[in-house]
C-alpha cells in the first residue's frame, strides 16, 4: 500500500501558497492538531520556512512524512540532483520521505524525467518517488519506465470535477491518486448539498467534501492558515458517509470546474 494511503498520512497539509511566518504558523499549528505529512515544493518558494516550521514542532524524523516537488524547469540531467540538494537544505533534512515531478515535461515526453528521479531516490535523497499531474497514458509509460514504484500520481481532485477515468487508470497501473485542491478553492461551498450532507452527520461542508475524496480511495492535501479549519480538516475520519450521500455528491462532479488548467500552468496536459 503506498505510503499516501496508510492511515497516519492519508491527511497531508498542504503549503500552497504560504511563505514566511504565515508558513510557519500554519504548520506548526497543523502539526500541533496532529498531521504528521506535509506537502511543500520547489515552486511554491516554502520549503525553508516548512523546515523551520517541522524542526520547531520537536517531533522526530520518523514520525513525519514530507513531499516536495521537483520544478520542470530542473528536468535535465545538470540540474535535476543540484536542485533537489537545495531542497533538502532548505528542509534541513538528508531526505524526503516522497519526491515528486511536479508536472509532467512541458514536451509530454515522460521518460527522461523519470528516470532523473530514480536516479535521485538510488542516490538516498528519497525514500519514495511519485508524480503530479499525470494523465492516464501518462501512468503507463510510468508505471514501464522505472523499476522504483510510484506511490501516488498527486492530481486536482475534488467533487465539482469527474476523474473517475484518472481513477480507473490509476487502479489499472497501481499508481495510487492524492488530491490537491481537495475543496476546489473554496468553490465547494456555492453548492449547499454538502452543507445539507453534513447536518446529518454533525460536520462541516469542508469535512463532508474531504470525507468524499476520502472514500474514493484517494488521499487529501488541504491548506488553512486558520486553527478551527485546520482542526476541521484533520477531523475527518470518525464518521463514514452512506451510499446515497455518496451518490448525492457523485452528481455534483457534473459540474466540471477544473481549478488549474493550461491557461495558469505552461506545463498543463490535456487532461482525460
Amino acid at each position: 500500500m503506498s505510503i499516501y494511503y496508510t492511515k497516519s498520512f492519508q491527511r497531508a497539509f498542504g503549503t500552497f501558497p504560504l511563505t514566511g511566518d504565515t508558513a510557519r504558523r500554519a504548520i506548526e499549528t497543523a502539526a500541533e492538531v496532529g498531521y504528521r505529512a506535509f506537502d511543500t515544493a520547489q515552486m511554491y518558494g516554502n520549503e525553508a520556512e516548512t523546515g523551520d516550521a517541522l524542526r520547531a514542532t520537536g517531533l522526530a524524523r520518523g514520525d513525519l512524512c514530507v513531499t516536495t516537488k521537483v520544478h520542470p524547469d530542473n528536468f535535465a540531467a545538470d540540474r535535476f540532483v543540484p536542485s533537489v540538494e537545495r531542497s533538502l537544505t532548505a528542509l534541513k533534512l538528508d531526505r524526503v520521505d516522497v519526491l515528486l515531478l511536479h508536472w509532467p515535461p512541458a514536451d509530454g515526453v515522460v521518460a527522461p524525467s523519470l528516470e532523473l528521479l530514480q536516479g535521485a531516490r538510488d542516490a538516498g535523497l528519497a525514500d519514495h518517488v511519485g508524480v503530479s499531474n499525470y494523465t492516464v497514458a501518462m501512468m503507463r509509460e510510468a508505471a514501464a519506465a522505472i523499476d522504483a514504484p510510484l506511490v501516488t500520481n498527486q492530481v486536482e481532485f475534488h467533487p465539482l470535477l469527474n476523474q473517475d477515468v484518472l481513477l480507473a487508470g490509476s487502479a489499472e497501473v497501481g499508481i495510487p491518486l492524492s488530491s490537491y485542491s481537495s475543496v476546489a478553492r473554496g468553490a465547494v461551498f456555492e453548492h449547499a448539498d454538502f452543507a445539507a450532507i453534513g447536518a446529518a452527520y454533525d460536520k462541516s461542508a469542508g469535512q463532508v467534501v474531504l470525507r468524499w475524496i476520502l472514500q474514493k480511495g484517494v488521499s487529501v492535501n488541504t491548506m488553512s492558515t486558520n486553527p478551527d479549519n485546520i482542526r476541521a480538516n484533520f477531523d475527518v475520519m470518525n464518521f463514514t458517509l452512506s451510499n446515497v450521500d455518496m451518490a448525492r455528491i457523485e452528481r455534483l462532479t457534473r459540474t466540471g470546474h477544473r481549478v488549474v488548467g493550461s491557461g495558469q500552468v505552461p506545463w498543463a496536459p490535456d487532461w482525460d
